[in-house]
């Protein structure tokens, strides 16, 4: 081998993936809803409460859906949006649904429902498979740098 040392390469393929999410993120200091929604509903229309109960995202239906905080939340049954309803703030995504590991590098992006993890009993969600797996390489430095950064990331709505 001329060149690349094998540590080498995969500091290449680290940087080159961080640069593609990085160019899809936005910049943090652009105010954002507090919640990310799509068409005003959340998480996509997936049920949060299925990542917990079932241990897999779910599309939610319309039939069972419920606002809270001003986005729409989708659920599969009854049941699941009665138990949302008891609690909601047990069964939110954290960074209002946003890419945990985005929140982490201090930027945003948007969110794929299939890609995602519980942690001490909260969801994070993250923007797609790079991001799921450069986030799970350090799940808890990673959150300790996303909570530091969210609450400094403006909101529309806040003060």
């Amino acid at each position: 081998m001329t060149g690349f040392s094998l540590n080498s390469s995969r500091q290449f393929v680290v940087v080159f993936l961080l640069s593609l999410l990085v160019t899809g993120a936005a910049f943090a200091d652009s105010p954002i809803s507090a919640i990310n929604t799509e068409h005003g509903l959340a998480i996509k229309g997936y049920d949060p409460v299925s990542y917990f109960t079932t241990g897999k995202p779910t599309p939610g239906v319309a039939q069972f859906s419920t606002t809270y905080k001003g986005a729409t939340y989708r659920f599969v049954s009854a049941e699941n949006r009665d138990r949302f309803l008891a609690t909601p703030e047990k069964f939110l995504p954290q960074y209002g649904g946003y890419c945990a590991y985005a929140i982490s590098l201090n930027k945003i992006a948007d969110v794929d429902p299939e890609e995602w993890a519980i942690v001490n009993n909260k969801l994070y969600l993250n923007n797609g498979f790079f991001a799921q797996s450069l986030w799970s390489l350090d799940k808890s430095g990673n959150i300790a740098k996303g909570d530091q950064n969210w609450p400094l990331i403006p909101k529309l709505g806040n003060p």
